[in-house]
């Protein structure tokens, strides 16, 4: 007889903390809290609530750089656009500030900007969004964060599930397709040409 190994998920939620009405921060005084705490990702909402997030395990780590390696590769190859790390933040046009695990904007977009927008939280929302669940990452603050992207003005979105092989794919005015152990998935038309090779996120590098 066979024996089933039931696969475990311990899930750690977000800690959110709420400033408002006791405390409020403009953008520049946000930027230089976050500078000042750059061992925790933090995220502020619509709100105004602070989201600390601890920093990733290995695992986790080693899938969002093979992640956004290809990213990378492909965006200097196809040039329309700039791609971003987790480390970076963009103000949504909601007043959300989000980090997403990769991400993507159309060059022209960028163009307008002054260098000291370049240097601080980017004041838009990016065309492409990728969020890698950890296996401590509750489901369904991530799925509230991917709608929110689209709702700004994201026009694709990937949430890719490790752990139960699921790719969760986002598009404005449509409902969001989840993809069962797929092996790859296209961008197009919004990234032309763009294919993550899934393999290398489903199976951790070492």
């Amino acid at each position: 007889m066979t024996e089933t190994k039931t696969k475990v998920r311990i899930e750690y939620p977000t800690v959110v903390l709420q400033m408002r009405p006791a405390m409020e921060m403009n953008e520049k005084q946000f930027f230089e809290f976050c500078q000042l705490n750059r061992d925790w990702r933090i995220e502020r909402s619509a709100q105004g609530d602070l989201e600390v997030m601890i920093p990733t395990g290995a695992e986790t780590g080693n899938r969002n750089f093979r992640l956004s390696m290809q990213l990378g590769i492909w965006t200097d190859r196809d040039n329309t656009g700039v791609a971003f790390d987790s480390s970076t933040g963009f103000i949504l046009p909601n007043g959300a500030m989000r980090s997403p695990d990769a991400s993507w904007v159309l060059r022209e977009r960028l163009a307008d900007l002054t260098t000291e927008q370049k240097r601080r939280f980017l004041p838009l929302c990016p065309d492409f969004v990728i969020e890698l669940r950890s296996p401590s990452d509750p489901l369904s603050p991530i799925e509230a964060k991917m709608r929110e992207y689209v709702e700004n003005g994201t026009r694709l979105g990937w949430l890719i599930d490790p752990e139960d092989h699921k790719a969760h794919i986002y598009r404005p005015n449509k409902p969001t397709k989840i993809l069962d152990k797929p092996k790859r998935i296209s961008g197009d038309p919004v990234l032309s040409g763009f294919v993550l090779e899934l393999k290398p996120i489903w199976e951790p590098g070492f």
